[in-house]
């Protein structure tokens, strides 16, 4: 089964992407355009990554050690070959401005194009890093460090990292312990930003280190001593530096000196086996750079500020990762179908029991395997029409009227632990029924399904684990600027609730769609009616997940119309396959809100209350 008939039922005839086209940023573009783009991604993702999908798995990063003791990474020439196919093809700049060597594409067919990697190989380069680094620099960077590094990221030449977590605090960035001092007197001068020495250790970096272009640009967070030469303790006191593994000039050439930026190990993973994942050590003179102590910085923004650059990349990121888990969950889905449709096994129950005697038949004609393949496809393609949304909110925020751009703005901010979340958890799931669907089979290495499980595993982890997005969401999203975000998603699901009610055979989904959205609202109050946030939060992934299932019923009729209104007469597998799966969400996931909501609602303190010694 393609990918490719979905991505265009989505972005055509469900978001309208072809309107983009009317605004000046996209003026030159078309559909033809568009498809053009799709096209070469679906090409080099077939032909460059997916192939290699089991050999980077396999054949993971490792290290070999150098003459002068410093350590180096080996990848399969695989991963070369994919990385420079994806870098020629000009997608690392697809969404900037013409005169930096851009497409001036829109974001919302940037990140369809972009699905075809995901599908065919998680793992293999750091393309999603890299964009994100420079995209970052491109708002918050002086006008140099634009034109030396982030230039430099989008032509290909050199990958960008995201350089926060240590060994001693993962999601609690407030400890971070990497500090920066300035780098002498005139450390204020230098042309490529304010000039500091940084020291410290980053875990979890991925693609922190490797040969597959010419420089790596780490942006990392580090916290500047005050006069009395302590860290400032909390978020506060973090600042964003830029960090090359190899010192540049002005013009954005190699001075051929190595910054103190060292390997001191990979990290051997569960999944995402073809990608580095590294702990960096700086400044610890394993490199010692112009005679100085400390790994060279250059200062982005504000001191201080840190944290907020940051977000720009991390907010990025995190659509980024539910694209993955949504593709990850798609891949899996579309193995165990083929596998169904193809493997004999069992015979159906009739009234007098089973024919030992008759053929068997295949796996697909047994009820429960239908079940396990609509939900995988409830989940998986109701995760990438949420991601693509959001793609469309981020070219709305961009390019809309000050209005709309305000309101895309603030949906964003609501739907973004949600698009990141979601996927994680869900299309995980599609990931164990593709397993369940292969039987035995599914457990062994002679089927990629159990790849995507572990390759999965990886997105209730990174960019925000589980828990910290549900607080995110029930703490600041669905309050923030007196709920508007919250009103605004009410409003667009009312909408389509109003739509649906006026076809016949979409009225009950409707009705049931309302009621969903109105026990999210009456459970929100209910979590902050004490104004204690200790309650409120206590129960803050179930508060996420009856959220994005109300979310997701909302994506799901919201495709139904579009589905019913398509010029394709609705006999045709892929609208009957719509409407099927729209159907099982509705009657098996969204009654499932009520469960959770329950302990949301009464601020049940089961789990907080419970003392350690009781585990």
């Amino acid at each position: 089964m393609s990918l490719r008939p979905t991505v265009d039922f989505l972005l055509y005839q469900w978001l309208d992407a072809e309107k983009l086209q009317a605004r000046e940023r996209f003026a030159d573009h078309s559909r033809e355009t568009f498809d053009a783009v799709l096209d070469t991604s679906e090409r080099i993702a077939r032909e460059k990554y997916a192939p290699f999908n089991r050999l980077v798995d396999v054949e993971e990063p490792r290290t070999e050690t150098q003459p002068d003791g410093t350590l180096s990474v080996v990848l399969p020439q695989a991963t070369y070959e994919a990385r420079r196919a994806y870098a020629e093809s000009g997608l690392l700049s697809a969404a900037q401005d013409y005169d930096i060597g851009g497409m001036q594409l829109p974001y919302t067919v940037e990140a369809a194009a972009n699905s075809f990697f995901a599908a065919a190989s998680i793992s293999i380069g750091s393309n999603l890093l890299t964009s994100g680094n420079a995209n970052l620099l491109m708002v918050h960077g002086t006008d140099l460090q634009k034109q030396v590094f982030a230039l430099n990221e989008f032509n290909g030449r050199w990958s960008g990292t995201m350089c926060l977590s240590e060994p001693q605090a993962g999601s609690s960035l407030s400890d971070v312990a990497t500090r920066a001092v300035p780098d002498g007197a005139d450390f204020e001068s230098d042309p490529l930003g304010p000039r500091y020495r940084l020291k410290g250790n980053k875990m979890w970096i991925s693609s922190g280190d490797h040969e597959l272009t010419e420089n790596i640009v780490h942006l990392v967070l580090a916290k500047i001593p005050g006069p009395d030469g302590k860290l400032v303790p909390g978020v506060k006191g973090i600042s964003l530096f830029i960090v090359p593994k190899k010192l540049v000039n002005t013009e954005g050439q190699l001075t051929g000196e190595r910054n103190d930026v060292a390997l001191a190990g990979l990290n051997h993973k569960l999944g995402w086996r073809g990608t580095t994942n590294t702990l960096l050590n700086f400044g610890e003179a394993t490199y010692p750079v112009r005679g100085g102590a400390g790994a060279v910085g250059y200062l982005v923004g504000k001191p201080g500020d840190g944290l907020r650059c940051m977000f720009h990349m991390m907010n990025e990121a995190r659509i980024g990762i539910g694209m993955a888990a949504s593709m990850l969950g798609l891949a899996g889905y579309y193995a165990s179908l083929d596998y169904a449709k193809n493997r004999p096994q069992g015979r159906p129950v009739g009234k007098g029991g089973k024919d030992a005697s008759a053929p068997q038949v295949r796996l697909i004609e047994h009820a429960d395997i239908k079940r396990m393949l609509l939900a995988q496809k409830a989940y998986g393609e109701g995760a990438l029409a949420l991601n693509l949304y959001c793609a469309l909110l981020v070219d709305e925020q961009h390019t809309g009227t000050p209005e709309s751009a305000d309101e895309a703005r603030l949906l964003l901010e609501v739907l973004t632990p949600i698009a990141k979340s979601w996927p994680s958890e869900w299309c995980l799931e599609a990931n164990s029924l593709a397993i369940q669907i292969h039987g035995g089979y599914g457990y062994t290495r002679d089927f990629p399904v159990e790849q995507y499980w572990r390759d999965n595993r990886l997105n209730m982890i990174h960019e925000g684990t589980h828990g910290i997005q549900a607080m995110d969401l029930l703490g600041r999203k669905v309050l923030m600027e007196g709920g508007r975000g919250l009103q605004l998603l009410a409003g667009r699901i009312n909408d389509t609730v109003q739509r649906a009610l006026q076809v016949p055979q979409l009225a009950v989904q409707a009705n049931a769609l309302a009621g969903a959205l109105q026990q999210v609202g009456a459970a929100t109050k209910a979590a902050w009616a004490t104004g204690e946030p200790t309650q409120a939060l206590a129960n803050a992934v179930p508060y996420m997940q009856a959220f994005g299932h109300t979310v997701l019923a909302w994506v799901w009729l919201d495709l139904a119309l579009a589905t019913l209104a398509a010029d394709a007469p609705m006999g045709l597998p892929a609208s009957q396959g719509r409407m099927g799966a729209m159907q099982f969400f509705f009657r098996y996931e969204l009654p499932k809100i009520s469960a959770w909501l329950g302990v949301v609602s009464t601020r049940d303190m089961t789990c907080a209350d419970l003392p350690e010694e009781a585990f």
